[in-house]
């Protein structure tokens, strides 16, 4: 923890402004009207095609534009991120093409074939050719030819302002070409930060058109008056924005924008615990061995004969969904999984260290109610409470390797960790939990 008393009563600064994530919030709601109206507002300009909602899968895509671009805005004029050093530019010092052509051709050849390995590993995971993900490489394969062409001009580009252009990329690019020696360690950092773009690229585009649709379509009529759609509805549209905002964090990993994967979790119980959460290898899933669901039934089925406490459990539960949907929002164009983007101090980040997992997990207790089963089953009783226990230890997991990796990186962030566990109320709550349920017993001395 920083000495210096004027940071003693608040945590150290962001690294991303609140308003960043508040512009593209707007944007994403400004493109839902427009889908949700657009059977009248082709109407009235005399747009060719159908007169019905926006809810196609592209639809769903150009949401992503739409949440993006005012983010991108936000943080080039009015918060100058291009500006900061962070970002390893150095716009007043630019480089003679001649000096760095060879290193951005290096670079160029290391990205090429970084995205032929994905290609690759596309091609022979399974899964990535049936149900959801069929759109996802659809996408994918549609964005490769430009991706390539684009990233010729803006290497060349960028090459010319960067402190360092000698990444991970060029370390890559150097190793294939073999002219030139290079870190080994470079090309490890390089490839977890790319193994997390390929992997939860292709997820999150995959769920994008699913709530999409369901939020164009909802005909707001059906839910009046009935709290468990209310609650349904509510959640389903925070689930939207979360998926939204977390698709352009992964997208948006550019240098001038602050916004570039610093280093990727090089633990693998990092890597374990996190990919374990995700299809194809997700263990919560129903048939999965960390399946809690058996003979569970929805919260509104065990309280449907309680208006007062439906409403009550309703709103408890859009409220946890919107806590997980805010620490989404917050990071702006750098959520991603698994990997170091710079801090965020501000949101909920106030009041825990991970306010994402403690409202995922509080809202599966309260959602699924594994104690209760439509079988009366006291075997599932059991079962389904301590399976879902041990999916919230998974969770607690992964924080703990994610603040590992954290800590490790970034002095900011060890000021952060040590606020909070002084300062947070959740954080310091859970902390004198921790240690009133499992005290402490004499610690030995060297001498002993």
């Amino acid at each position: 923890m920083s000495n210096a008393s004027p940071t003693a009563h608040r945590p150290p600064s962001s690294d991303v402004s609140s308003a960043v994530g508040i512009a593209g919030l707007l944007g994403l709601f400004v493109w839902i009207a427009i889908c949700r109206n657009w059977a009248g507002i082709a109407e009235a300009f005399a747009l060719p095609g159908p007169r019905e909602p926006l809810s196609g899968p592209y639809a769903s895509l150009a949401t992503v534009l739409f949440t993006g671009l005012p983010m991108v805005l936000w943080s080039v004029l009015v918060d100058k991120v291009h500006q900061r050093t962070s970002t390893g530019l150095d716009w007043s010092s630019k480089a003679e093409r001649t000096t760095t052509h060879s290193v951005s051709i290096t670079k160029i050849a290391g990205l090429w074939a970084t995205w032929a390995v994905i290609g690759v590993l596309y091609c022979i995971g399974r899964w990535y050719w049936d149900g959801t993900y069929l759109f996802a490489m659809e996408v994918i394969g549609i964005a490769a030819v430009p991706l390539v062409l684009f990233s010729v001009p803006y290497v060349l580009w960028l090459d010319r302002y960067m402190v360092n252009p000698r990444d991970g990329a060029w370390h890559f690019g150097a190793m294939l070409i073999g002219r030139e020696a290079c870190d080994l360690e470079q090309v490890k950092a390089h490839f977890r930060s790319w193994a997390v773009k390929g992997f939860f690229c292709a997820f999150m585009i995959s769920i994008l058109p699913g709530g999409f649709a369901y939020v164009v379509n909802l005909d707001i009529s059906d839910l009046t008056g009935n709290p468990a759609r209310i609650a349904g509805g509510l959640i389903e549209l925070l689930f939207v924005v979360d998926v939204q905002m977390a698709m352009v964090g992964y997208l948006m990993t550019f240098k001038p924008l602050d916004a570039q994967i610093r280093s990727a979790n090089p633990y693998v119980a990092g890597w374990v615990a996190a990919l374990i959460c995700y299809p194809p290898f997700i263990l919560m899933g129903h048939d999965g061995p960390l399946a809690y669901h058996f003979a569970t039934a929805d919260w509104s089925f065990w309280l449907q004969d309680y208006p007062a406490l439906l409403w009550v459990w309703g709103a408890g539960l859009v409220f946890l969904t919107a806590i997980y949907a805010w620490a989404t929002v917050i990071f702006g164009m750098r959520f991603s999984n698994l990997t170091y983007r710079g801090v965020i101090t501000n949101g909920p980040y106030r009041f825990t260290r991970h306010p994402a997992y403690l409202a995922k997990n509080l809202f599966w207790w309260g959602a699924t109610l594994p104690f209760l089963v439509t079988n009366h089953s006291l075997v599932d009783m059991i079962r389904n409470t301590a399976v879902l226990a041990l999916v919230s230890a998974v969770y607690f997991w992964r924080a703990k390797t994610e603040e590992k990796h954290l800590l490790g990186e970034d002095v900011k962030y060890r000021e952060y960790h040590a606020w909070m566990a002084e300062n947070a109320p959740i954080t310091r709550g859970l902390n004198r939990m921790g240690r009133f349920v499992l005290p402490r017993g004499p610690q030995l001395q060297a001498a002993e």
